[in-house]
């Protein structure tokens, strides 16, 4: 007996609705490099909204880390909006961090994400007005 479409397209929005919200409060909780480390494919793409891009989890991995131990304090990681489709999930952040060279960090981002066998295979990162 095989699967009717329709339900086994509901099961896998269940199954990316799951590992989506795992993701984000993983996020919001500042466990952003284990996130990576959990969802990330072993050959993801990663573009920020500077251009910069990443190949490959070890790449993505390297850049989080980066990022991570340059912060001295966590203001703020709030999660506003989030939406669902078909293999592909938005959510909508706001980040602001106090960076131990002084400067100030406040992001307010956009993250759009492409799902395949519950991995993210590609990201990217979009700043918000």
């Amino acid at each position: 007996m095989t699967s009717d479409p329709p339900q086994e397209n509901k099961r896998k929005m269940k199954h990316l609705n799951e590992l989506f919200a795992e993701k984000n409060e993983m996020v919001t909780k500042g466990m952003i490099v284990e996130a990576v480390e959990k969802f990330f494919a072993d050959d993801v793409k990663t573009v920020d909204f500077t251009g910069r891009k990443a190949n490959g989890k070890k790449e993505s991995l390297a850049g989080q880390k980066n990022t991570v131990e340059s912060i001295k304090k966590v203001n703020e990681i709030s999660l506003h909006h989030v939406a669902v489709g078909e293999n592909v999930t938005f959510a909508e952040f706001i980040f602001d961090f106090d960076m131990k060279d002084g400067s100030k960090i406040h992001w307010h981002e956009i993250i759009f994400s492409v799902w395949k066998n519950g991995k993210i295979t590609y990201e990217e990162y979009f700043k918000a007005l």
